[in-house]
């Protein structure tokens, strides 16, 4: 790469890094003055220019300084890889002692995760979780309600049932339908969710493929039951400081993100069509699928607990740090799942927490 491609890409990191902060538009004065002054402002100027003319930036006004596009955070994201901030060992060690401490309800774990990503943040965090997958089976109930309908009812040891109508295209009679509800919660009963829809479902097909096939049609079913009722459900967690960033100025912008957040539908089908493998993902800009959602920006990572899969991650303004957020985000989701994937909680992944 020629020296003048590299110091303009320099000169848009140092640009992105300084509107970050301040929300104020970038001189080429101030450039020279405070990040690279061993270069002429005149330099800086047609750096400027030519980063403009790439529409990596733009002037609101004629004789204002520059602010980033949308495709300059993207090109800033790809500049800055590898050289982002590290999580202190206070709050990692912080992390892993709200998992230690609240092992036996990750329900709680998790909210207080989400606070101390807030915190670390200064943005709204959110963990989008399958809302029984946690669960213990207590039993299934199927009755007939209707010509070709059952209503598959799925109660919980918590004490919560969860419902679901299905129209089977097989007949099965009132008899057999109780000898194998009853076949069922005998291999089921006292089973995680997670696991019983992940893998005892399967085991037991493959069984019983070859013998019944009036069983392999319930548990088709019974599949399918287990999918409508586990749908992720996203909880958000931020303080108020959230809302005095500058982006939030009116009542308009802070209807539109309230909007926007509301829509948990919308973000977990974000989430889920382009699902990260071991490295966060940020969607901003018209990739959140609205104009008006423009100015707007997300990082969210895989995380597991216990082998449940989940998301964690943050949601604001497209002005955010994400030199430390894309980091906070990796390695928060990474802390929790090498700390549970052991199916307990293990204190610096070795020792062992009974």
């Amino acid at each position: 790469m020629k020296k003048n491609e590299i110091r303009r890409e320099s000169v848009l990191v140092k640009l992105v890094d300084d509107y970050v902060q301040t929300c104020e538009p970038v001189s080429s004065k101030k450039i020279c003055e405070k990040y690279i002054k061993n270069i002429s402002p005149a330099t800086i100027r047609i750096d400027l220019n030519k980063l403009e003319r790439e529409n990596y930036i733009y002037q609101q006004h004629t004789s204002s300084g520059r602010i980033p596009t949308i495709k300059g955070y993207r090109k800033y994201l790809k500049l800055i890889k590898g050289n982002y901030l590290s999580l202190s060992d206070e709050t990692a060690d912080t992390l892993r002692d709200i998992l230690i401490k609240n092992y036996d309800d990750i329900n709680l774990a998790l909210q207080y995760i989400m606070q101390l990503l807030a915190k670390e943040t200064d943005q709204l965090s959110f963990v989008a979780e399958p809302e029984i997958s946690y669960g213990y089976l207590k039993k299934i109930d199927v009755f007939r309600i209707g010509k070709g309908k059952l209503l598959f009812v799925v109660s919980l040891d918590s004490g919560l049932d969860k419902t679901v109508i299905l129209n089977p295209d097989y007949d099965i009679s009132e008899q057999q339908l109780k000898v194998i509800v009853r076949y069922v919660n005998e291999e089921f009963a006292g089973l995680r969710i997670f696991d019983i829809q992940n893998k005892f479902l399967e085991e037991l097909y493959q069984k019983q493929k070859s013998e019944n096939k009036l069983i392999v049609y319930f548990l088709n079913e019974l599949r399918k039951a287990f999918i409508e009722i586990s749908s992720y459900y996203i909880h958000f967690d931020g303080s108020i400081n959230f809302l005095e960033q500058p982006e939030f100025s009116d009542n308009r912008s802070i209807l539109t993100f309230l909007n926007f957040i509301q829509r948990q539908d919308r973000i977990i089908q974000l989430m889920q069509n382009g699902e990260p493998n071991t490295e966060p993902k940020v969607i901003m800009g018209e990739e959140l699928g609205r104009p008006n959602l423009a100015e707007y920006s997300m990082i969210y990572a895989k995380y597991s607990v216990f082998g449940v899969p989940g998301y964690l991650g943050i949601v604001g303004p497209l002005r955010m740090n994400y030199k430390k957020n894309f980091q906070l985000v990796k390695e928060f989701t990474e802390i929790i799942t090498k700390t549970t994937e052991k199916g307990v909680v293990v204190r610096n992944y070795g020792k062992k927490r009974s």
